[in-house]
């Protein structure tokens, strides 16, 4: 077995690493897990939360999306502030207010009051988007987090079962959900969807300070490794750095591929959260039953997406083919939404089956994606990359969610809605499969690099 500078082997490091991504994976799975449920949790709400704040179609639409405009505003400076500060001080911050914000949800109906008559639609906007100030920089801080502790070339599977949380969170989320709005729906007297809003974000405050009391900045702290693991793991990446760039910010924002990186994400968000949002609506027009039923339905989908993203995510990194999955991924995605819009009121399990394909096919190119902007930039760079990607490509979390709404009410009908965001993602594997490429050599932002 060949041997490498200090004389261990790449089994040695292949256990070490894998060492670390069990120490530290679970407990960030765990926080990314709760963080969507507290972000989508009112997709399964809308029906009381809507009659009870009097909101409409389109008012609940830009509400679920507004949620990224406050995280587009806050990302960058949130990820550079983590990058000075470091990850366990940060990462437990913003999940702590997080918590606050979407617990306050809950107190949608006394704040209006305090404003005038009416004004319950411009309360739920605004903690909407305080919500995503709360949260900016959580995931580009983890995706910056997994940079300081694994070369690129390990990445892969990490964040497949990272991004896998996304799926958890709704298998885990909607049943529970359901039976909150269910179950609590008038005890004391307060609605299910307050119970339910109240209750889901206090393991969000909980976790924070987990994250606080037991996380690790980088591997020369930590002290489950070794003397030597941390001086191997120090090489690994020392090798990975003199690969990358660290660029000026100028330099960042001039570099192309960062561009199309962004609009790539922008294109697959819309799609995603078109989904991620309108899924349990769809459900409940097609088959009816109480909010715990449609939570069980809506979570078959987000099953096989959990099972299947980790398995191709598994097979592009062991064949090095990341490219070509990633772009017939999201043209799956795409073909799924589309064939969704085109069943009507098909039936549930046609729609289970098509929704199923879409969450699928996004949802692994997204996690294969994510292993895009370490292989090219580090440091500082990598911060501000990874979060301006995830900033402006999170535009579309408040396009999709949106244009459902608009077409909700302008039509009676989400057909042509999702036939448009299934467009999105085809349109998104055409940005991959021409700008994703990657050459022998290239230049970044006027810096030469190695591939």
């Amino acid at each position: 077995m060949p041997m490498q500078a200090d004389g261990s082997s790449r089994t040695d490091d292949d256990a070490l690493f894998r060492k670390i991504a069990w120490r530290i994976m679970p407990l960030l799975v765990l926080c990314y897990v709760v963080a969507y449920i507290d972000r989508v949790n009112i997709s399964l709400a809308k029906a009381q939360m809507a009659s009870e704040l009097h909101l409409s179609d389109t008012a609940f639409g830009v509400g679920a999306g507004i949620f990224f405009i406050g995280y587009l505003l806050c990302e960058v400076p949130s990820n550079l502030i983590l990058f000075r500060v470091g990850a366990r001080t940060w990462i437990a911050r913003i999940m702590v207010s997080w918590g606050v914000v979407a617990a306050s949800l809950a107190l949608v109906a006394p704040i209006a009051h305090l404003f005038g008559p009416h004004c319950e639609t411009a309360v739920f906007l605004a903690l909407r988007f305080l919500l995503g100030a709360a949260e900016a920089g959580f995931f580009p801080g983890l995706i910056l987090y997994a940079n300081q502790w694994l070369p690129p070339d390990r990445q892969g599977r990490f964040f497949a079962v990272l991004m896998a949380a996304q799926p958890l969170s709704f298998v885990v989320g909607l049943p529970l959900s359901g039976w909150l709005l269910d179950g609590m729906n008038g005890v004391l007297g307060v609605s299910g969807w307050r119970w339910m809003v109240s209750l889901e974000a206090l393991p969000a405050i909980v976790l924070g300070f987990v994250v606080l009391f037991s996380l690790t900045d980088r591997p020369s702290e930590a002290r489950f490794l070794s003397d030597g693991e941390r001086q191997r793991v120090a090489r690994a990446l020392l090798h990975t750095e003199e690969k990358r760039a660290d660029l000026p910010l100028r330099a960042v924002v001039r570099t192309p591929v960062l561009w199309a990186m962004m609009g790539y994400w922008f294109l697959v968000v819309a799609g995603v959260y078109g989904i991620n949002f309108w899924l349990p609506t769809l459900v409940k027009r097609v088959a009816g039953g109480s909010n715990e039923t449609v939570g069980l339905w809506s979570a078959i989908p987000y099953v096989g997406c959990a099972i299947g993203m980790v398995l191709f995510c598994t097979l592009a990194e062991r064949t090095g083919r990341t490219l070509p999955v990633l772009v017939l991924s999201t043209i799956a995605g795409g073909i799924g939404l589309i064939a969704g819009a085109g069943w009507g009121p098909g039936g549930i399990a046609p729609t289970l089956i098509s929704m199923t394909l879409a969450l699928t096919g996004s949802m692994t190119a997204s996690a294969l994606f994510w292993s895009q902007p370490g292989r090219i930039l580090s440091g500082r760079a990598v911060a501000v990359a990874t979060a301006a990607i995830n900033s402006v490509g999170n535009v579309g979390g408040f396009v999709g969610p949106s244009i459902l709404g608009f077409v909700s009410d302008r039509f009676g009908s989400q057909t042509i809605g999702l036939g448009a965001l299934g467009g999105c993602l085809l349109a998104g594997s055409v940005v991959a499969a021409l700008c994703f490429r990657k050459p022998a050599s290239r230049t970044v932002g006027g810096h030469a690099t190695a591939s």
